[in-house]
């Protein structure tokens, strides 16, 4: 397992039996054979780091302190990512032993603790939960990127198959109705797993998404995203779910916000990817060929994805949950809230990630590469921005405060961008996506949160028929109202009522979550 090292000599007008006495006692670190000290990292919340310190004679009555923190902290696939954080994460950490072990040597009050590194957990993961949390980001990356290719390029696509913006947008409504599909396996999740559900869905999706690189014709390639959304929906649901249920206490939300995280790296890489449809006008395909390949991945994807610990303790127990149990009196309340504002966000949401390409090429004249540039300047940075916002925020605030404010603010914002032109386009973006995505982290880990182990699968399904729904009535609206309002932006816009209206009346009923362990917030019923 490869070891990220850290190293800083420090010099203390203290002699050296003094200087080995304030290891052990200020930094609590064990004597070892050899004469040097080690033990944990102080404040070091992965658990995974540990500090030597040499002590060694330097001037008469000083001493020559070498202080080594070593993490062993590994992540699956975003190794690369994860890395430099740790690094920046040591240097501070190894600053602070030594300051603390300054002032205890000149008598003062020690230094205050660092704060929590953005991405890094405010307590512990095992290495279960590490490997668990990074393949279901893995799956939630290419999953992201395959559901995201038919907004990307439904201009080129429209233009290969010779039809309309309407029937694009009718197209993109009927692909909505893999949820139906979508729910069987998030329901089979429930009795089968989260491993193996994610296997299925991921294998289907791969095989969806090479069939629509070869469509003939727009009634084929409509039917294979139909696949493919059910197949994304159901890696996305089920995804969540292991990464919450399975995370410890107090890092809930940051799990989620992971998970997000990874959705819009995937996302980003669609984004990277189309200026490809630029080269031909065929060559759209080649993305979804591209997703297609990716089932190369699977088989090191399920070797580091175990079940989750809870899902595993329900099978033991031989407890299996029934479908009554998301609408009977302890969570029905709770489901109508979420599953209206599911409807809700998603008459909004949905045209708005859907169309967003065609209106920035139809009617303020972007080409696929500017539009490739906006969507990289306004969602990149700005969409990380707000998933890392809710996720601290949920953790410290509340999930409800974060979604009613968030949801909002955004809502509000994202109307202006589609009633704007010109450097108003950049601006009301990127601060739409930075309220979204905050509003979208808090959503989502209060939909895993609410409901219990045993039909979890089966609640977020049904929030996800429901959220489906809202997509279908927002992309027929703005479809069919783009001429009798003068544009494709006003017809988007007009959508936008019903999540604020969501964030007003439904968010503020829903019960919190934050600072409450699992088993409390919903406990099995059965």
């Amino acid at each position: 397992m490869p070891h990220v090292r850290r190293r800083l000599l420090l010099r203390l007008d203290a002699p050296p039996a003094r200087t080995r006495a304030l290891v052990v006692d200020v930094m609590h670190l064990q004597e070892q054979g050899d004469g040097s000290f080690t033990g944990p990292l102080p404040h070091d919340t992965t658990r995974s780091a540990t500090l030597r310190v040499d002590v060694a004679d330097d001037a008469p009555g000083a001493s020559r302190v070498t202080l080594v923190a070593t993490s062993a902290l590994h992540v699956p696939f975003f190794q690369w990512f994860f890395g430099p954080v740790v690094v920046f994460v040591l240097r501070r950490l190894v600053r602070h032993a030594a300051a603390t072990l300054e002032a205890a040597a000149h008598g003062e009050a020690p230094p205050p603790p660092p704060g929590t590194p953005t991405f890094l957990p405010a307590v512990a993961f095992d290495d279960a939960q590490i490997h668990l949390l990074a393949a279901v980001c893995a799956f939630g990356a290419l999953a992201s990127y395959a559901g995201a290719l038919f907004g990307q390029v439904g201009d080129p696509i429209r233009q290969s198959f010779h039809v309309g913006t309407p029937a694009l947008g009718n197209s993109l409504a009927i692909t909505r109705g893999g949820a139906l599909v979508a729910l069987v396996v998030g329901a089979a999740a429930d009795r089968r797993g989260r491993r193996q559900l994610l296997a299925v869905a991921f294998c289907g999706l791969c095989l969806s998404n090479g069939l629509a690189a070869v469509a003939p014709n727009l009634a084929v390639f409509t039917g294979t995203q139909l696949f493919t959304r059910a197949f994304v929906n159901a890696i996305v649901i089920i995804a969540g779910i292991a990464a919450v249920e399975d995370a410890p206490d107090g890092a809930r939300a940051f799990a989620a916000m992971m998970v997000g995280l990874s959705a819009g790296a995937g996302y980003a890489v669609s984004v990277v990817l189309l200026p490809i449809a630029d080269a031909g006008s065929e060559a759209w395909r080649i993305l979804f060929a591209v997703s297609a390949g990716s089932i190369l991945l699977l088989p090191a994807l399920m070797r580091s994805l175990p079940e989750t610990r809870r899902f595993h303790e329900l099978t033991a127990r031989g407890i299996r949950g029934r479908a009554s149990q998301v609408v009977d009196r302890a969570y029905g309340p709770r489901f109508v809230a979420l599953a209206a504002l599911a409807f809700l966000t998603s008459v909004f949401s949905a045209p708005s990630a859907q169309l967003t390409n065609t209106f920035l090429r139809d009617e303020r004249g972007f080409s696929n590469s500017a539009i490739a540039l906006f969507r990289a300047v306004t969602n990149g940075v700005p969409g990380v921005l707000g998933l890392v916002l809710g996720g601290r925020l949920a953790e410290s605030r509340g999930r409800r405060w974060v979604t009613v404010v968030a949801l909002a603010v955004s809502t509000a914002i994202q109307v202006g961008f589609f009633l704007a032109s010109g450097i108003l386009l950049w601006l009301t973006s990127t601060f739409a996506i930075i309220g979204a995505g905050a509003a979208a982290l808090a959503i989502g880990t209060l939909d895993v949160e609410l409901f219990p182990t045993e039909v979890r699968g089966t609640s977020n399904s049904l929030l996800l028929v429901c959220g489906v729904a809202g997509s279908v009535v927002g992309l027929v609206v703005a479809g069919n109202l783009k001429s009798v309002l003068g544009g494709l932006g006003p017809s988007i816009a007009l959508c936008g009522a019903a999540p604020f209206l969501g964030a007003l009346l439904l968010a503020p009923r829903l019960p919190e979550s934050a600072h409450r362990t699992l088993d409390d917030v919903s406990p099995s019923q059965i």
